[in-house]
């Protein structure tokens, strides 16, 4: 008797589980479920959304700049946009990068630590081609630059740092200076294998060719600038004493405005017939109860309830209660 045949929908389910984990949805039978990510419980995530945020504003405004770095410098068609602001640790962002590349690292004080700007060497080629008046075509060599060839990228990688100032200025002022040019990550060592680092993955099309840029910065020295940006203002007493003369003085004038206020009994309904029959002297069985109080109305909405005395010479109506909001 031969085995029955796997099911379609568990052998895709299963090769989905077993495979790398990534936070994208993906479609699985007829619906769309979230694939699993793994938690490190021994490292915690402590970027916020409100921190993610603030960095994601701040580094818009970098991809804004840096788009008209590229554009004026290379003369050609460019494009920066952010991709992603995350959180990870100093050595997973250096086996994130490729064994060969260009990173330039920075101080940036007075915040301690130390930051990476890095951009893939065919990238940085292709810069170096169209600064010198070339193509900047796709076939670019991957190796170190000679010192002519440092000297012409240098101006550039000094605009996009004082880009990046200028985007983080909201959040802290800092001076970006670069400390060192290294082509391995493993030789770039700005912080400890376990330090908590913000991520920014940014996208720099040159001609239509996309490239992956990167920008490294200590997480615990924009801790407290983050936790500054997203904390309420102070209030003085001043401003204090003027939000509550404000408060005082909106409540007297609501107070104070008029309004129309009608008494009524409950509606009663009447035949067409009934009601065009009507003569003087004739009464009418109204719907109101007796023992029922009478409604206090303000442009047809009910607020309270009342009954019917009278005060000298004239008919009054008692407040008794307020009726229940009804769901």
């Amino acid at each position: 008797m031969s085995a029955p045949a796997p099911d379609p929908t568990t052998r895709s389910a299963t090769t989905r589980s077993s495979g790398r984990p990534s936070g994208r949805w993906r479609r699985h039978g007829l619906g769309v479920a979230p694939s699993v990510e793994a938690y490190d419980f021994r490292r915690p995530i402590q970027l916020s959304r409100e921190h993610q945020r603030v960095l994601q504003v701040a580094f818009d405004a970098f991809a804004r700049q840096a788009t008209t770095v590229f554009t004026s410098t290379l003369r050609t068609i460019c494009q920066v946009s952010l991709v992603s602001v995350d959180q990870r640790s100093y050595a997973e962002y250096v086996d994130s990068l490729d064994s060969m590349t260009y990173l330039t690292s920075f101080s940036a004080e007075p915040m301690p630590g130390q930051g990476v700007l890095e951009l893939p060497l065919r990238a940085v080629m292709a810069c170096i081609d169209h600064m010198l008046g070339g193509f900047g075509s796709e076939e670019q060599p991957e190796r170190m630059l000679s010192d002519i060839e440092s000297s012409v990228v240098t101006e550039l990688l000094e605009r996009l740092l004082d880009g990046l100032r200028y985007a983080v200025s909201e959040l802290v002022a800092v001076d970006l200076v670069p400390t060192g040019v290294e082509y391995s990550p493993q030789f770039v060592q700005v912080a400890g294998a376990s330090d908590v680092m913000i991520v920014a993955t940014i996208e720099v099309r040159i001609n239509e060719r996309p490239h992956s840029m990167t920008i490294c910065l200590p997480f615990n020295a924009l801790l407290p600038h983050l936790t500054a940006a997203v904390a309420p203002a102070p209030v003085s007493n001043r401003e204090r004493a003027e939000r509550a003369a404000s408060a005082e003085l909106l409540d007297r004038r609501f107070r104070e405005v008029p309004v129309e206020v009608a008494v009524r009994l409950r509606t009663t309904r009447l035949d067409t017939t009934d009601f065009a029959s009507l003569a003087p002297g004739e009464v009418v069985r109204l719907a109101h109860p007796a023992s029922a109080p009478l409604d206090v109305v303000v442009d047809e909405t009910v607020f309270a309830h009342a009954t019917a005395g009278a005060t000298a010479h004239r008919l009054a109506a008692l407040i008794v209660a307020t009726p229940q909001e009804t769901r």
